[in-house]
C-alpha cells in the first residue's frame, strides 16, 4: 500500500493525522477555557460528550487519529534510525536552515506522549473510564471541574503540564507548516505565510491551555470567584 510503502505516502499519513491532532487539541482547549467561566458549563459539556453517541464517536475518532500520528511517528523514526545504521553516530555540522524542533522531533514526541498519558490518567481514567467500570475515585466521575481543581492545585502537575505544553508548541509549530508542505501548498509566496499562520495558531492554542493551568494553579479562575 503506497500510504505505508512510499515516502510520500508516509508523509501524507503523518500530515492527515497531524491535522486531526490539531483539531482534537483545539476542541479540547475550547472545553477547558469554558471552565474558566463556569464549572457548571464545563460539566455540562462533559455530560453532553459522554451522553451522545455521535459526540463520543467524533471525539474518539479524532483521538484515535492523534494516537495513530504519535505511533506512526515513532515507527518512522525507528525505521530511519535503522536505515542509517552506525552513520547516525557520526559528528556532522548542524544544518544552518534546519529548525531546532525539526532536529528534536523524537524528544518532543516523547514528551508530548508522556504528557498525554498523564492527562488521560488525571482526567479520562478518573471520569469516563471510572464511570464505565464503576471504579472508586476521589470525585464524582461526572464532576470534571473538580478534577481540574484538584490536578492544578498540585504544583508538581502544574510544572509537568507546562513542560508538556512547551514541547507541544514546538511540535505543532514545526508540524503545521510541514503538513502544508506535504499537501503541496508550499509555493514561494505561501511557504512563509503558512509558517506564520502555524506559529500564530499554535501559540494561541497553547496559550489557551496555559491560561487554564495557571489560573487554576493560582486559584484565580473567574469560576472560582477569585
Amino acid at each position: 500500500m503506497w500510504l505505508i510503502n512510499s515516502s510520500i505516502g508516509r508523509k501524507v499519513v503523518m500530515a492527515l493525522t497531524g491535522v486531526a491532532l490539531v483539531l482534537f487539541l483545539t476542541f479540547h482547549m475550547s472545553m477547558n477555557v469554558a471552565a474558566l467561566f463556569s464549572g457548571e458549563a464545563y460539566n455540562m459539556i462533559c455530560e453532553f460528550l459522554g451522553a451522545n453517541w455521535y459526540a463520543v464517536v467524533a471525539t474518539m475518532g479524532l483521538a484515535a487519529l492523534a494516537v495513530i500520528h504519535i505511533v506512526y511517528a515513532f515507527w518512522l523514526t525507528m525505521q530511519n534510525r535503522a536505515a542509517r545504521g552506525t552513520s547516525r553516530y557520526e559528528v556532522v555540522a548542524k544544518p544552518a536552515k534546519v529548525e531546532w524542533a525539526s532536529q528534536n522531533m523524537l524528544v518532543l514526541g516523547i514528551i508530548v506522549l508522556l504528557g498525554l498519558l498523564l492527562h488521560f490518567w488525571n482526567f479520562w481514567y478518573n471520569m469516563m473510564f471510572a464511570e464505565l467500570v464503576g471504579l472508586d475515585v476521589p470525585n464524582d466521575p461526572a464532576d470534571g471541574f473538580a478534577y481540574i481543581q484538584d490536578t492544578f492545585a498540585n504544583p508538581v502537575y502544574v510544572v509537568l503540564y507546562i513542560v508538556w505544553l512547551v514541547a507541544l508548541w514546538f511540535h505543532l509549530t514545526h508540524g503545521f507548516w510541514s503538513a502544508m508542505q506535504t499537501f503541496g501548498w508550499n509555493g514561494k509566496v505561501w511557504f512563509n505565510r503558512w509558517k506564520t499562520i502555524g506559529t500564530v495558531y499554535s501559540t494561541l492554542l497553547i496559550l489557551g491551555f496555559l491560561v487554564v493551568v495557571i489560573a487554576f494553579a493560582l486559584g484565580c479562575a473567574p469560576s472560582l470567584c477569585c
